[in-house]
């Protein structure tokens, strides 16, 4: 027997969050999407930006009290989506978890091991204690279509709705699952069409749930967002795209973002994989290591420019926390510190930034509007996002490297303005006061205590918003 299976009873490790966090607080209902198609919100309409972080292999690497220090350190973050795998890429159905046991028997999705599954459902309610979603990958992709990676592939249409019905039912009383399907593969490449399985699968977890879950798919690295292959498929609620680690720096995924929002039937969308802090800058098909890493700053510039333009939210990720790298297990692509010394890296902290600055004002109505940056938005790494609400109460734009900048006005409703300008990288904020308001406002970045990029907030003063003071 594994000795870690005697370390700790089966929820000792993952029960803590009630007394840390107060009582656990899910009268706002499921999930859904908005009334315009655009965004979430809860069933009372309570809005919801997801700021995800990708764990995939949290089910098969770690340990009942690591996953606890995982969640714990994720929810003081602010992030509320952990999206994880389970039937893992790295050989997930052979090498058994940290207890010693495997996923299925004999390779068949139709014969799940219970006790694989008792920690799937532990992790699921000790999220749910920590009031965060699981956003549950089935299976990584190269158990339906290899491409690459191990495999095998084990899924039929029939067996994959059976799957996804077996796992709708064990689920579908869980409020906090978010159904992501894919796993980093295309549904459509060359002459293999999944779309077939993935359906199956779908309508598996549907037909269980009761048409309760909500659900999208993980694609692989690119511009083909999910909008290019099955945004049509009725069972695909929020599309997603991977703006991801092989492309170089400045990714235009704000461009992906704005195409998916013109699609119709109107879908929601995020990039659910952009540049990894700590990732190894264009590593396919071999590495050069004069390209360096991606850090802190190329996830902010990626983050905000995708959220600025629309998107309901968007997903972290650390390189080595995606693939959870120990001393236990063989490094992946290069990674150059274990998990347990990724968990504060700065965009970790910096994200969850971001999401406190969407929330501080109505954002269920955010609308992008680049006639907001009166001229000079720039590209790659000079392009600039703009947004306002539909009330035009309010506008942001984020300047990814420092320049002054002309405003048009005319974007906020008539009256009097106020500005402040938000530094992305420490959370710090600078009052303008009161705008003297013409058709162009120019105004001058700050530079005493800010970095290379910002944030400039307008707000219609009669709107009465605060300058919140942001939790570092």
């Amino acid at each position: 027997m594994n000795p870690l299976r005697t370390l700790l009873p089966a929820l000792a490790a993952f029960s803590i969050a009630t007394a840390a966090y107060g009582q656990t607080n899910w009268e706002h209902g499921r999930l859904q999407v908005t009334r315009d198609g655009h965004y979430l919100q809860y069933e009372d309409g309570t809005p919801f930006f997801w700021l995800g972080d990708t764990a995939w292999e949290l089910f098969h690497r770690l340990a009942r009290e690591e996953i606890a220090q995982y969640l714990d350190n994720r929810k003081a973050k602010g992030f509320n989506v952990i999206q994880a795998v389970v039937l893992a890429e790295m050989d997930g159905l052979k090498r058994p978890n940290q207890y010693g046991d495997i996923p299925l028997a004999d390779q068949d999705p139709e014969k799940p091991n219970e006790s694989y599954f008792q920690l799937v459902d532990e992790v699921i309610t000790s999220a749910y204690e920590r009031q965060l979603f699981i956003g549950l990958l089935p299976t990584w992709g190269d158990k339906v279509t290899r491409m690459w990676g191990g495999g095998p592939e084990i899924f039929t249409t029939e067996n994959a709705y059976r799957y996804g019905s077996w796992l709708g039912n064990r689920y579908k009383d869980r409020e906090n699952i978010i159904w992501i399907l894919g796993g980093d593969r295309p549904a459509i490449h060359d002459s293999v069409d999944t779309r077939p399985v993935w359906r199956a699968m779908a309508n598996g977890i549907l037909d269980a749930t009761g048409g309760q879950a909500l659900l999208s798919y993980h694609i692989s690295g690119g511009p083909n967002s999910t909008s290019r292959q099955i945004h049509d498929e009725p069972w695909l609620h929020v599309n997603m795209m991977q703006s991801g680690h092989g492309s170089g720096h400045d990714v235009p995924v704000w461009e992906w973002i704005t195409r998916d929002r013109e699609r119709a039937p109107t879908k929601p969308t995020l990039d659910s994989e952009p540049n990894y802090e700590d990732h190894p800058v264009n590593p396919w098909p071999a590495w050069d290591p004069k390209n360096g890493y991606f850090n802190d700053y190329d996830v902010r510039k990626q983050t905000y420019r995708s959220v600025f333009a629309g998107a309901c939210g968007v997903t972290y990720g650390h390189h080595s926390i995606w693939q959870f790298w120990s001393e236990r297990e063989e490094k992946i692509n290069h990674a150059d510190r274990y998990w347990t010394e990724a968990l504060d890296r700065p965009g970790a902290f910096q994200v969850g930034y971001l999401r406190q600055l969407i929330e501080s004002r109505p954002f269920k109505d955010r609308v992008p509007d680049q006639t907001i940056v009166a001229g000079g938005q720039g590209k790659k790494g000079e392009h600039i996002r703009a947004f306002r609400d539909r009330r035009r109460s309010y506008l942001m734009i984020y300047i990814p490297q420092g320049r002054d900048i002309t405003v048009n006005t005319s974007a906020l409703k008539a009256g009097a303005l106020r500005g402040w300008w938000f530094n992305p990288a420490t959370a710090e904020t600078t009052d303008l006061g009161t705008l003297n308001r013409t058709g162009e406002l120019q105004l001058v970045a700050p530079t005493q205590g800010f970095g290379k990029d910002w944030v400039l907030v307008i707000d219609h003063a009669a709107a009465g918003y605060p300058i919140p003071d942001f939790k570092r």
